[in-house]
């Protein structure tokens, strides 16, 4: 029995050639339409070598094959399917229907998931995705079920990608530990930067706090991937003491540890009255802004004897860690890299691009579902990172890391 549809398109691209020049502009503006004539040539080549082009009395092998009406079906675009008709081809001598090779390969064809993927990631909704492509010329959208399971399958890729990837092919100067909070759970995240400037998200985890014990299997896992620390290795943190414990129990003493200034500053001024803020905000930027080490020092130990007399949780607060904020001061290159190494913005910057991708995502279902929209994310935020300031110069900065680290540890560090 001959089975009947009502006809999708069943035009081809010799039909487009024959049409006013407009016409063909008009088509090209819809590449959807131009790639189902496509597909309808090449079905409609194949049918022609087994059952003769339609309307010839000559037929090919004894005129074995038939035409037999057509099939409803779809090939994939891009990550849209386009609905076709599949011709249907009677083989009179088995005296049955046949499938056509053609349209099996083309079924065969995979998907363009990564377009899937920046859609979703970039924040538009699953409904939102298939309005969208049900906006293309008499394409359909995938079912809102449909793009949801092809993302988990590309997500889980990604995400498995993300975490096994190799790291020793990497030169790391600087790591900037930092975390955020997604829909009330805690994500630590790991940003490398690269002797050549270039920043690589390397890792995260799940936590309810910044405990240590996380995050020292955080940066152990890193270790695993590759990632060489032993040529000495600069840590940019905003802090948290679980955080500095687990780089001293990793990493030991091939780091050296700057803490945030900003974060620094805020903490203090959080102790103090209004009327005071902007005073003390004011000298603490100009300490930080100092050109040496010494100068910076003096300024900031100033500022401590007026904080004394004036709050002592103040002056307690810019006590602790004290020494850890002027450490590129120390290494006496604050001039060239203080933009990009005296605090966690390159991180926060990270982590604001985060939001933007993942702060439209009202429910979250499960630990699974953080995992692989965190990854994709970041494999996503990666490819429009900036180099960090003054790369060039980033080889100057290790080689005073190197010397630092040897002259306070007695540790021979060599350079790969």
């Amino acid at each position: 029995m001959k089975v009947k549809t009502k006809p999708v398109n069943r035009k081809k691209i010799s039909w487009l050639l024959q049409q006013e020049i407009h016409i063909q502009f008009e088509m090209l503006r819809h590449h959807i339409e131009l790639c189902r004539m496509l597909v309808n040539e090449i079905l409609n080549d194949e049918v022609n070598v087994l059952a003769g082009e339609r309307y010839k009395h000559n037929k090919p092998m004894y005129s074995r094959y038939s035409r037999w009406g057509f099939n409803p079906g779809s090939v994939r675009v891009g990550d849209e399917k386009v609905r076709i008709d599949v011709p249907r081809i009677y083989d009179n001598q088995e005296q049955e229907t046949i499938p056509l090779t053609t349209y099996k390969q083309l079924k065969e064809i995979p998907a363009v998931d990564d377009q899937l993927l920046k859609r979703v990631i970039s924040g538009i909704s699953t409904g939102d995705y298939q309005s969208t492509i049900q906006n293309l010329v008499d394409s359909f959208g995938l079912s809102r079920s449909s793009v949801s399971n092809r993302f988990i399958e590309v997500s889980t890729e990604k995400l498995e990608g993300f975490t096994k990837r190799d790291l020793s092919q990497h030169d790391f100067i600087a790591l900037f530990i930092d975390g955020k909070y997604l829909a009330k759970e805690q994500i630590i995240i790991v940003l490398g930067v690269t002797l050549k400037g270039d920043k690589i998200p390397l890792g995260f985890i799940q936590t309810n706090t910044e405990n240590s014990g996380c995050i020292k299997e955080l940066l152990s896992g890193l270790i695993d991937r590759g990632f060489r620390y032993k040529e000495g290795i600069l840590c940019i943190i905003d802090g948290s003491k679980g955080i500095r414990k687990a780089i001293s129990e990793v990493f030991g003493k091939y780091a050296l540890v700057q803490r945030c200034q900003w974060h620094k500053r805020e903490n203090v001024l959080n102790y103090l009255k209004e009327s005071s803020k902007e005073i003390y905000r004011k000298r603490i930027n100009k300490a930080y802004h100092a050109e040496t080490y010494l100068e910076a020092k003096k300024m900031l130990l100033s500022i401590i004897d007026d904080l004394e007399i004036e709050n002592t949780d103040a002056a307690n607060s810019l006590k602790e860690g004290f020494e850890e904020t002027l450490t590129l001061h120390r290494l006496d290159l604050v001039g060239e890299f203080g933009t990009s190494f005296t605090t966690t913005n390159c991180i926060e910057n990270v982590n604001s691009l985060m939001n933007k991708h993942l702060g439209k995502v009202k429910y979250w279902k499960n630990s699974d579902q953080r995992h692989r929209w965190v990854a994709c994310a970041l494999l996503e935020i990666e490819q429009r990172l900036r180099k960090v300031d003054n790369y060039k110069k980033l080889h100057l900065l290790k080689k005073k890391i190197m010397i630092t680290i040897t002259k306070s540890t007695g540790l021979k560090l060599k350079a790969a």
